[in-house]
């Protein structure tokens, strides 16, 4: 078994390499009080709202902190598994053996990963499908003037310029939800790669961070990219629309992709796991997913866990408006609910 740390307020601020061998930590406070020190690891997808949710967190219970580390959605699901950590975050669903060995993932969030790209020339709102993107990412589709490009945006003139594709690296979460979606739309596609957080990309640059991405895209006129919405919209990079399962051309927004989690959850609001990629429904947004939590299904049983279940009721009540104001899409009230059930749960 790990063996509980008593460290100082200032050791908390480890280097993320180092992580891996730290345990969670304890600290004394000032006044001789044992102090929690929540720590999770994962996506930098929901980075933004982890911080965000930390800062407001911690100034309303100073005797529960909480910090959170963006090392990846598999190194978050391993950090957790192996004991290492209070929680981890990301936008892969748990396998079945990771479930069988006492996981569980609970959605925190609504999210879209949209094609963000850098084409000077056009003014115009691209207009991407499953079969485009896929040509793309598979080498095929080689330049911005292309027939299967052209085809989709008609009236757009478009430059005689290389696409130089941008993709995330190893163990993101990112990766699941863009292959998930492009495997469902592209037969070849979901033959050559499949979704994967770790797919074997044939062309392209790795980004490390979402953050990474809008930028590489930003300067390098061509490029195209895939990122979470917020990212695009902070960084202010174009996004274009996406042919959705209903044959429409759908841009991602707050309620285009809670029109996707609401055609794939109701009406019983119980399928934490679920893929919502390329929903069914007029108004959906193709690329929309949960982001999660993952949580040892044992572990708020114990004096820890119960400083991680106040955390979550946070979380799921106070917390999500600050989902909101940054950007992503707040749980429908339903599936809230929901997951506020489950939480109370797995305290029993």
């Amino acid at each position: 078994m790990r063996n509980t740390a008593i460290v100082t307020v200032a050791s908390l601020f480890v280097a993320s390499f180092s992580f891996a061998t730290t345990p969670t930590p304890i600290f004394q406070s000032s006044l001789g009080r044992q102090s929690v020190v929540l720590v999770g690891t994962g996506s930098s997808v929901p980075l933004p709202l982890y911080r965000r949710w930390a800062q407001e967190y911690n100034q309303r219970a100073p005797a529960i902190q909480m910090q959170y580390l963006p090392l990846g959605t598999s190194e978050g699901i391993k950090q957790v598994s192996h004991n290492v950590g209070d929680f981890g975050a990301g936008e892969a669903p748990l396998t079945v053996e990771e479930r069988k060995a006492g996981l569980t993932e609970l959605p925190v969030a609504v999210i879209a990963i949209v094609p963000i790209y850098n084409v000077p020339e056009i003014r115009d709102e691209l207009r991407f499908s499953g079969e485009l993107l896929a040509g793309i990412f598979l080498g095929e589709v080689k330049t911005w003037d292309a027939k299967e490009v052209a085809r989709l945006n008609p009236g757009v003139t478009l430059p005689s310029l290389q696409i130089k594709v941008v993709h995330r690296p190893d163990g993101k979460g990112t990766n699941y939800v863009f292959t998930d979606f492009l495997s469902k739309t592209s037969a070849k596609f979901r033959t050559q790669i499949g979704t994967s957080v770790s797919p074997r990309w044939p062309v392209g640059a790795a980004a490390e961070l979402s953050s990474d991405m809008t930028q590489m895209v930003k300067k390098e006129p061509g490029t195209i990219g895939y990122v979470e919405l917020q990212y695009a919209l902070k960084d202010k990079v174009p996004y274009g629309s996406v042919l959705n399962a209903a044959g429409h051309f759908t841009k991602a927004s707050t309620e285009t992709i809670i029109a996707a989690c609401r055609e794939v959850e109701a009406p019983q609001w119980e399928r934490f796991s679920a893929s919502l990629t390329n929903a069914p429904g007029v108004d959906s947004f193709p690329i929309s997913s949960f982001t999660w939590v993952y949580l040892r299904t044992q572990q708020l049983h114990t004096p820890r866990g119960r400083a991680l279940a106040d955390l979550l009721i946070w979380m799921y009540g106070n917390g999500q408006r600050f989902a909101v104001q940054l950007g992503y899409s707040q749980l429908p009230r339903e599936l809230l609910e929901q997951a506020q059930k489950r939480v109370a749960s797995l305290q029993q």
